[in-house]
């Protein structure tokens, strides 16, 4: 799941005009508006074309065109050409160059149409500057003073070197460009033993002059591993959710969140939050901590994302963002060890998720395509009569939009097949005891058995794909319920037996 549509948020995109197949449209800027017609010409002529691959109406598509509009007019009569592709309009070319997801950023080099290099997602035309620069440049241009950061407020990453052409720093340096939002330095200054009581080979962390955290490189230190350490330590043990903070959160590698719904206002505020800010530091970097302010009428599409009425503050909710499964501890437990307690049955995987369901709605079953919801979704999945085929949808998102159309395509072409049900439930209000693999929306079938079997669809979504598949299940549930009929003959057979032994038994001993 693409973590930004945990805001909830449509926005959008920036527009562009298109060009002809063979030619292209220049703006103001100097940026190409790109098809398949000329997307090959503009990489032959360019050796540096950076390109925006956007999706209309996308919200994460928002924040990174203005980016990379901001970007353009820096750039302008650099060796950088900046181009836009419309991936909702090229879907054949962004389909060639699998392009997934709604914004991307791709720098192609020398005219390599099939290995380009991705930029990370930028919060602002700096980003963008930042990640050109220390791609075209070399560790060495980190080495500063460490003196000129005592007054910085921002979170500075440095690294204590012996020698500037050691594996350690080509790492670190790498790690520099993948996150362009970040202050690097590199050091080699001997009064950084004195001042911090390091060793050389450290990264460490710095605001105004303090030492936050150091981490000792190793040989097998690997360039991701180094970002984990960066992402989590640059932030404080416990976040506020805010507009300044969202992309933040929603991007760190820790996708175990922990979030403590909480009004600022309420008396016991501060006890609570001091309770959540000491079990936080037991798991950094497992579980990211986050509070959310009640009061805040701004983080109320939060709270409706995770079904959290005000009334119900203060909680804590665990939520792991491949999964969404969440779970709940209550407000009546809100005490440094039994959030520790909950915290490590989590990781365990010894905590029970918290079943949350929508209403069933009226005449949900009336339709071609039945609306089901978290209280009757296995009732009606696992019938052994019925093959059900479910998309797991989320409302917010485009690609699961996208796929509503197809879906009512399949019921109707389905409606006078006997035994067949195609449904659909928002897995954003429904909290459901399956686990179906990959992004939203997910397709899964569930055969006609009396044991409980879910397959999910991993084909092209095509109609005539999906009734390909449909029947091929149906055809093997049909094999399976012949074997599981005689195994239930079998079985009933065998307590017959069983029985009329204890009854003969029985005679026997009068």
């Amino acid at each position: 799941m693409n973590r930004s549509l945990l805001l909830g948020v449509l926005i959008l995109g920036l527009p562009f005009v298109n060009g002809d197949a063979d030619k292209w449209s220049t703006g103001n800027d100097g940026v190409l508006q790109l098809n398949s017609g000329n997307f090959d010409r503009a990489l032959r002529e360019h050796e540096q074309l950076l390109v925006h691959f956007y999706v209309p109406l996308s919200g994460q598509g928002h924040q990174v065109s203005a980016a990379f509009e901001g970007a353009a007019v820096e750039l302008q009569g650099s060796e950088v050409k900046l181009a836009v592709v419309d991936a909702a309009k090229e879907k054949d070319l962004a389909k060639e160059l699998n392009v997934a997801g709604s914004s991307e950023i791709r720098l192609y080099v020398s005219g390599d149409k099939h290995s380009p290099v991705v930029c990370p997602v930028p919060q602002s035309s700096t980003s963008i500057l930042t990640w050109l620069r220390r791609r075209a440049g070399s560790p060495g241009d980190l080495v500063r003073d460490l003196s000129q950061l005592e007054t910085s407020e921002d979170v500075t990453v440095v690294g204590f070197f012996r020698e500037l052409n050691q594996e350690y720093v080509q790492t670190f340096y790498a790690t520099a460009i993948q996150l362009p939002d970040v202050s690097f330095a590199i050091t080699q200054d001997n009064e950084v033993t004195h001042k911090y009581g390091l060793t050389y080979d450290v990264v460490f962390l710095l605001r105004k002059s303090k030492l936050i955290q150091a981490y000792k490189l190793m040989p097998q230190t690997s360039k991701e591993e180094l970002m984990v350490f960066i992402s989590v330590y640059q932030m404080d043990p416990v976040t506020e959710y805010t507009g300044k903070t969202a992309n933040q959160i929603l991007s760190s590698p820790v996708l175990n969140h922990a979030l403590l719904f909480i009004r600022k206002s309420s008396a016991d505020f501060n006890h609570v939050y001091s309770a959540f800010n000491n079990a936080a530091q037991s798991f950094r970097v497992k579980i990211l901590f986050v509070w959310v302010n009640v009061d805040e009428p701004r983080n109320g599409r939060l709270m409706e994302y995770f079904r959290v009425r005000d009334f119900e503050a203060p909680l804590i909710r665990v939520v792991n963002l491949t999964s969404h499964v969440t779970y709940q501890l209550p407000s009546d437990t809100l005490e440094v060890e039994s959030i520790k307690t909950f915290c490590a049955s989590y990781l365990e995987g010894k905590a029970k998720p918290k079943m949350q369901s929508e209403a069933i709605p009226e005449g949900w079953d009336t339709q071609p395509v039945k609306e089901l919801v978290g209280m009757n979704l296995e009732e009606v999945a696992f019938n052994p009569n019925k093959t059900v085929f479910v998309m797991f949808y989320l409302p917010y998102s485009p690609a699961s939009r996208a796929l509503f159309p197809l879906w009512e395509e399949l019921a109707e072409a389905t409606e006078g097949r006997e035994g067949v049900v195609i449904a659909r439930i928002d897995a954003s209000a429904n909290d459901i005891n399956l686990s179906p693999q990959g992004a939203y929306p997910t397709l899964c079938l569930f055969p006609a058995l009396h044991a409980e079997r879910m397959v999910v669809y991993s084909g092209e979504r095509r109609l005539e794909d999906l009734i390909q598949f449909l029947n091929t299940e149906m055809e093997k549930a049909k094999r399976d319920r012949v074997q599981e009929d005689e195994d239930r003959r079998k079985y009933i057979k065998d307590i017959k037996d069983e029985e009329a032994k204890k009854a003969d038994k029985s005679k026997d001993e009068l």
